[in-house]
């Protein structure tokens, strides 16, 4: 099969098509021959050499891919050969097939192609599990969405709407921050331009929001506590701006907030799992419906995945990065 190999650590030239044998599922493992797969800021980072691969894990990018089974364990399973599926996955999804775990696939959403299908897990199961799991938005909550035209971003501002949500996020200029107020988003607001804590505290008529979804923390930090509501949670999820700030922790424990992060890739497949059973019965339908959509920028074809790195570390997209495969 043909399959993107990390040369070398360092820039998108290091990203070389190779041949590869195809894998083998294992035990509640598929097989799925790769139609599509999206590129996320964790593929970047291992490129680079900051992102070290699970053990057991492809050393192949690409953790979430979209396409058709075509063997495997599907014992237990709804699941069936042919059936068209996306998945996350640990690694291998820049590859014409990929093995994944059968409990993290989900059936493509009605209506949706393959394209727009492989741009859902990592994004999907990583704010799923951390702002309505991890940080528990609950109803007549408010959520303030960090980095809101990332993949992370544009998925969060939409189930989060959709469900009912007061939602804010941040952007670095004006034609995102409308993005995102088309997305579902009450106020886009710019962060080189104005202090998004004291924004917030407008917005909110002083009391602030109670969810934020965090991929920078570093200086972040400080005025994330003070726009947050009493009980309010910060997760974090990236240290886009670093892993060390200056708290006042006496706000921490006089209004009762809590800080708490996650990272995906590292838990167990009961875990994420449980986190497609829960996409299954809550966001699905929301996709299928269209009240959540798959927000694509640009795609690109397996070979040019070094394009599709340097696209994403110019940080101007709004949305997923796909590559094609079929």
């Amino acid at each position: 099969m043909r399959a993107i190999e990390i040369s070398k650590y360092g820039g998108p030239e290091v990203l070389q098509l190779a041949d590869r044998p195809i894998p083998e599922a294992g035990k509640g493992e598929v097989l799925i021959r790769v139609h599509a797969a999206g590129i996320n800021r964790p593929d970047v980072l291992q490129r680079m050499g900051f992102y070290p691969v699970p053990p057991g894990a492809s050393d192949l990018p690409g953790l979430e891919v979209a396409g058709e089974i075509v063997s495997g364990d599907l014992t237990g399973t709804n699941f069936h050969v042919g059936d068209r599926v996306c998945a996350l996955v640990q690694g291998g999804g820049y590859a014409e097939y990929c093995v994944a775990p059968a409990g993290q696939c989900l059936p493509l959403p009605e209506g949706l192609s393959m394209l727009e299908a492989a741009s859902l897990p990592e994004t999907f199961f990583t704010v799923w599990s951390n702002v309505f799991d991890r940080a528990r938005l609950s109803d007549g909550e408010s959520l303030l969405v960090q980095g809101g035209t990332s993949g992370i971003g544009v998925t969060a501002i939409q189930i989060a709407s959709a469900l009912g949500h007061r939602v804010f996020a941040t952007a670095g200029t004006e034609e995102k921050c409308r993005a995102t107020e088309q997305l579902g988003a009450e106020r886009g607001i710019n962060y080189k331009t104005e202090q998004f804590s004291a924004v917030i505290k407008d917005l909110t008529g002083g009391k602030g929001v109670d969810v934020i979804l965090d991929m920078v923390a570093g200086s972040y930090i400080p005025q994330e506590v003070d726009c947050l509501a009493d009980d309010g949670r910060i997760a974090i999820i990236a240290l886009l701006g670093g892993a060390k700030t200056d708290l006042d922790l006496a706000q921490v424990l006089r209004r009762r907030l809590t800080i708490t992060g996650s990272t995906l890739r590292p838990r167990n497949i009961a875990f994420k799992a449980a986190v497609a059973q829960q996409l299954s019965q809550k966001v699905w339908p929301l996709l299928e419906s269209r009240r959540v959509r798959p927000v694509i920028y640009k795609v690109f074809p397996l070979e040019q995945a070094g394009s599709a790195h340097a696209m994403m570390e110019q940080g101007e997209h709004i949305g997923k990065i796909v590559l094609q495969l079929q």
